[in-house]
């Protein structure tokens, strides 16, 4: 069992390592979009290539990290091509799906009640890493959900205050004599009108 978690700990880590965000910090045009797709099914290909030396479960332990390094890479690719809470959720769980296939192609070099156990760990992995990106997506879109409610409650706030404001202003002109009553009205919805 402690194999196992080693062997888990070890493969997610790796993933980590492995298929680290890549952030982009321009916008990205369509043709460097097609560009970067088209350099990701290559790359794939060559690590898949790569594998053909390797035999039984080692190979297809190798085939499974370069799906998985490919998943990765084109949800990345989606996410800085048009962000959105979507799309880094898909980054999140094509991580986690990434992992877990790696991780459960290892698992096959056990038996028995250790390959049982490895299996479940793995699939628990993912579970957990589905949950936690539907839990950052949820919250990023509660909490920009509130940053806008909140915005036009404060500027409703503040159009209360000005059309307060502007009627006491409106009461202590009504008490002037007619042009200076004119001066003070217009300075009052000068400084108190809709902005």
């Amino acid at each position: 069992m402690k194999n196992s978690r080693n062997l888990l700990s070890g493969t997610a880590m790796a993933a980590c390592l492995l298929f680290g965000s890549n952030a982009m910090a321009q916008a990205m045009s369509s043709t460097d979009f097609s560009a970067s797709k088209t350099r990701i099914k290559a790359e794939y290909s060559t690590d898949k290539k790569a594998c053909d030396s390797q035999a039984g479960n080692a190979k297809d332990i190798c085939v499974a990290q370069a799906k998985g390094k490919e998943n990765i890479a084109l949800a990345e690719l989606d996410n800085g091509y048009k962000p959105t809470l979507k799309t880094q959720y898909k980054v999140s769980v094509a991580k986690g799906e990434a992992a877990y296939d790696t991780a459960k192609q290892k698992c096959d070099d056990l038996s028995g009640n250790p390959k049982d156990v490895c299996v479940k760990e793995a699939k628990a992995a993912l579970t957990t890493a589905k949950a936690d990106a539907k839990v950052q997506m949820k919250t990023s879109d509660a909490n920009a959900t509130a940053s806008t409610e909140k915005k036009e409650v404060r500027a409703d706030a503040a159009a209360d205050k000005r059309a307060a404001d502007l009627k006491v202003a409106e009461e202590k002109c009504a008490a002037l004599a007619s042009t200076t009553k004119d001066a003070c009205m217009a300075t009052a919805k000068a400084k108190f009108g809709k902005l």
